[in-house]
């Protein structure tokens, strides 16, 4: 029995295609993140039974444009509708002859390169500025025993990082608008990188004081537990899906009994440790930020899990930080 088919009326995306009012962030969106695309047909047929990337895949082929160029939205309401071969279009409320609107997102990055670049300043910047700064201030003085171990921490978590880049993590979307990759590196470049770079080793840095002993070894311990933390639930994180897929399901191990994203508690954790080592305030406003980040992606993390598994997942009452949130 022939599998049926449904034809979509294929539209050029636009504000003025939208039937409700945009939010200022979709504003933005329009403005910034796309353009018609050029060989847009006037519809497209696909298996009623399909997964939504059926419908990218084809509507790709007859507009001769890259798969992960397009954003594909519905027209009755304006949802997007992702590119997932886990939805079937059926469940996205498309029927025959309903509208859609499709957009041309612009050159794309793989979020694989942008993880590897962002993460790349800091590893070039740090070992420079070690070298650099005192040889400028002073051609005879050299680092102190806290400035040379802070280096050796953000050595080791950023190739940690970029280690993990490359043999662990799944990205669930292949690609980025390319322009992305200049916003995100430059919380690690000028942040991590340049600021934390410039203040610790300066010959005038808390750093260079002498070190506490006590204080070091309990940086030491939170950087090392928090590091291999981080590690065992970016592992954990990595088997619930296999490559090139979609698929979520509910983690289970080291952390996760206790809050929604361990992953985050141990990145917390790490620069916590780091801080007590290098002793600069100049690591502040990096961790700040990125805790709070962590803090937005935690909890909505915990309302996706509510959502897709319902009675399945054990609700969590803090989302990173046990007791705190």
């Amino acid at each position: 029995m022939a599998q049926e088919r449904i034809t979509l009326s294929v539209r050029p995306r636009g504000k003025q295609d939208c039937t409700r009012e945009l939010s200022a962030f979709e504003s933005l969106f329009d403005a910034f993140l796309g353009k018609p695309v050029k060989k847009l047909p006037e519809e497209v047929t696909v298996p009623s039974s399909g997964s939504a990337t059926e419908l990218y895949n084809e509507l790709a082929a007859k507009s001769d444009t890259s798969v992960h160029r397009l954003r594909i939205t519905k027209g009755s309401d304006g949802a997007l509708i992702p590119n997932s071969k886990d939805l079937l279009i059926t469940s996205t409320g498309l029927r025959h002859q309903s509208t859609i609107y499709a957009k041309d997102l612009g050159p794309q990055i793989s979020w694989r390169t942008v993880f590897v670049v962002e993460y790349l300043g800091p590893l070039i910047i740090h070992p420079l500025l070690y070298a650099y700064i005192p040889y400028t201030a002073n051609k005879t003085d050299t680092p102190s025993y806290l400035q040379t171990l802070s280096l050796i921490l953000v050595m080791l978590h950023f190739a940690k990082r970029e280690l993990e880049t490359l043999f662990v993590h799944r990205f669930s979307a292949a690609t980025m608008p390319a322009f992305n990759i200049f916003r995100n590196s430059a919380h690690y470049w000028l942040l991590s990188g340049l600021n934390m770079a410039y203040w610790i080793y300066r010959p005038d840095s808390p750093t260079t004081a002498e070190s506490n002993a006590l204080i070091a070894y309990i940086g030491l311990a939170l950087f090392a537990i928090g590091e291999l933390g981080n590690l065992s639930t970016h592992i954990t994180l990595r088997n619930l899906r296999s490559s090139g897929s979609a698929e979520r399901g509910i983690p289970q191990g080291l952390g996760f009994n206790l809050v929604t994203c361990p992953n985050y508690m141990f990145e917390a954790i790490v620069w916590a440790g780091f801080a007590l080592v290098s002793r600069s305030l100049s690591v502040l406003p990096f961790a700040v930020m990125a805790i709070g980040q962590m803090a937005v992606w935690a909890r909505k993390k915990e309302a996706r899990y509510r959502k897709d598994f319902g009675a399945k997942y054990q609700r969590k009452r803090y989302s990173m930080i046990p007791g705190v949130w």
